[in-house]
């Protein structure tokens, strides 16, 4: 096996250089153009503007998400399948689950008020391999009624899948 040492590449048309070399690391100068399937590893980076921070890109990624209906999936991403269990109560599957259960669900339903109606929607169980969400109605002058509610969704972060 032969090895070849650099410091510097540089394009055949200008004089700038492309990519700098120093150890086992390198700089690129200028637009980095990727084709094909790349993999970034677990401790991948970007960094802000202003170059001040820095975050993982693995951790702030989304680890799903969905939209759906009453009964169904409209959209989804890491979701298998979807159960519906009974009014307003609904399971759903990942389909690579999660490390563990310690995530965070930020969530929209159909909703606001509708007449004399309040809509909301609450995380009821959430575990490595599935979210559970139900959904109620709330009518003035009486408590909660669970329902089937038409447009709902949830994106999780956390957990580590």
């Amino acid at each position: 096996m032969s090895t070849i040492k650099v410091d510097k590449l540089q394009g055949t048309s200008g004089s700038a250089t492309a990519i700098t070399m120093s150890g086992a690391n390198a700089t690129v100068g200028g637009t980095l153009a990727v084709t094909g399937v790349h993999t970034i590893g677990t401790n991948a980076v970007y960094t802000s503007d202003a170059g001040a921070v820095t975050q993982n890109v693995v951790q702030g990624m989304a680890k799903g998400f969905c939209r759906y209906s009453a009964s169904a999936f409209t959209e989804s991403f890491n979701f298998s399948t979807f159960t519906d269990n009974s009014t307003g109560d609904h399971n759903m599957s990942f389909t690579n689950n999660m490390n563990n259960s310690v995530y965070v669900i930020s969530m929209q339903h159909e909703g606001g008020n509708a007449g004399d109606h309040f809509r909301y929607g609450c995380e009821a169980v959430s575990s490595t391999s599935l979210v559970n969400m139900e959904h109620f109605l709330l009518s003035s002058g009486s408590g909660p009624t669970q329902a089937d509610l038409g447009d709902n969704g949830f994106t999780i972060h956390g957990g580590h899948a």
